[in-house]
C-alpha cells in the first residue's frame, strides 16, 4: 500500500450487543453457548477480536461475572479469538468493571466521553430512544486503572470529536501503553455523523502509530468500512451494530458479516491480519 498505510487489517466482530433481540434478528445470540458459537463463526470467517456483551439466557443484559466466565470458557473451547469485554452501560462503575478485573480479557472497551445518545424516527416525528450517555472523567480514569491492573488493552471508544483528545489525560497518568487503540463509533444521533469526511477528520486526530477502527451503525457500516480501509484503519462488523449485508438481506450469522468484511479488505488491496499478526500489531513488545 502507498502513503504509508499499514497493509494489515484487524477485523473485529461485535457478537450480540445489549439492546437488540431475536425479535429484531433471529441470529442474535443470548446464552454463553450461543455467543461462543457465533464467536467461532466470526473467527473462522477471519475476525480476530470478539467484542462481547453478556446476556441472561432470556436475552436481558447481564453484568454477572459468572456469566462472563461461562462465555469465556465456551469461546476458549472453540477458538483462540481475542476477547474484548464491554464495560458500557448505565449504573455504578463498580458494577461494570468486576468482569475485567477478575477475568482479565485481552482488551476492554473504554468509553471516552458523555453525550446525548438518541435515535430519531422521522416517520413518527419522535425518538425511538433518547438518554444521556454519561461517562465522566472520574469513571474514565477508574476504568483505565482497572484495565491496567487486569492487563487489558483499553479500546478507547470515541462517539464524537472531543472524545479523542480525552486520551491525553490517561496518557499523562501513565495508564496507556503504545500503540494506543481507538474505535470511532459513528452514526449515533448526538455524536459524530457517519460520513467518510468525518472519519478522515477523526483519523487525523489520533497519535502517530495508533491503531484505530470504525464502528458504523446499521447500514452505514459498509460504506464506513470501505472508507476506513482506504484511510488505513481497521474495521468492526457484527450483529451488535448492523443486521444487514450490503445486498439488503438480513445476515444469518456474525460469520456472514465477517465474510463480507474480509471480501472488502481484499478488494481494497489490503490483507486481513491473522491472529498472530494482530497480537504483534497491538502488543509489539510482548508478541
Amino acid at each position: 500500500m502507498g502513503m504509508g498505510i499499514e497493509s494489515k487489517v484487524i477485523v473485529s466482530c461485535a457478537l450480540t450487543g445489549a439492546v437488540t433481540t431475536k425479535k429484531h434478528c433471529p441470529a442474535i445470540p443470548y446464552t454463553p453457548v450461543e455467543i461462543a458459537e457465533e464467536a467461532k463463526r466470526a473467527f473462522d470467517a477471519g475476525a480476530v477480536i470478539a467484542h462481547v456483551h453478556a446476556r441472561s439466557d432470556d436475552g436481558t443484559p447481564s453484568w454477572d461475572v459468572e456469566v462472563f466466565r461461562r462465555i469465556k470458557e465456551e469461546i476458549e473451547k472453540r477458538c483462540p479469538i481475542l476477547l474484548n469485554w464491554s464495560t458500557g452501560g448505565m449504573g455504578p462503575m463498580e458494577n461494570r468493571v468486576q468482569h475485567v478485573l477478575r477475568l482479565k480479557p485481552h482488551i476492554a472497551a473504554l468509553n471516552m466521553g458523555s453525550m446525548n445518545y438518541a435515535k430519531w424516527r422521522k416517520d413518527k416525528k419522535d425518538f425511538a430512544f433518547k438518554f444521556i450517555f454519561s461517562n465522566d472523567f472520574s469513571d474514565i480514569i477508574g476504568f483505565a486503572r482497572a484495565m491496567k491492573e487486569a492487563g487489558a488493552k483499553p479500546e478507547m471508544e470515541c462517539f464524537d470529536t472531543g472524545h479523542v483528545a480525552s486520551h491525553e489525560v490517561l496518557e499523562d497518568l501513565g495508564l496507556l501503553e503504545r500503540p494506543y487503540h481507538f474505535s470511532f463509533i459513528m452514526g449515533v444521533l448526538g455524536g459524530i455523523p457517519a460520513t467518510a469526511r468525518h472519519l478522515a477528520f477523526q483519523a487525523q486526530n489520533v497519535p502517530a502509530g495508533s491503531r484505530w477502527k470504525v464502528i458504523g451503525i446499521s447500514r452505514d457500516q459498509w460504506p464506513l468500512c470501505m472508507s476506513a480501509l482506504a484511510l488505513g484503519g481497521d474495521i468492526r462488523v457484527g450483529l451488535e451494530d448492523n443486521f444487514y449485508l450490503p445486498s439488503g438481506d438480513m445476515a444469518k450469522s456474525n460469520g456472514e458479516l465477517v465474510d463480507t468484511a474480509v471480501q472488502l479488505v481484499k478488494l481494497s488491496g489490503r490483507e486481513v491480519a491473522t491472529l498472530d499478526e494482530a497480537k504483534q500489531l497491538l502488543w509489539p513488545r510482548s508478541a
